[in-house]
């Protein structure tokens, strides 16, 4: 299983409905960890581009969306709390 990093940026016109709709998606996956705002990881079979293609469907045509494989990643962290920090210690 891999882990994913997304982030998104919901540009103008940004609705409440739109950011539900994203963030039900992102929590429909069984393992997830949100460490900023606008910041997730997930832990999912699924590649890069289908994870992407799927919020697209999500999100409207002029909004931001970036999604990494950090499985294995090496990190460091500042001002995050231990919840994610420990979620991040077990799944990166």
């Amino acid at each position: 299983m891999k882990t994913y990093l997304l982030s998104y940026d919901l540009r103008i016109p940004e609705t409440s409905e739109d950011y539900e709709r994203l963030i039900d998606y992102i929590k429909s996956f069984p393992d997830w960890a949100t460490p900023l705002k606008s910041v997730w990881f997930i832990k999912t079979n699924k590649t890069v581009a289908d994870v992407r293609d799927e919020i697209k469907k999500k999100a409207d045509s002029n909004d931001g969306l970036i999604v990494i494989d950090i499985t294995e990643a090496n990190w460091a962290t500042s001002g995050i709390s231990k919840e994610i920090t420990d979620w991040m210690t077990t799944n990166l």
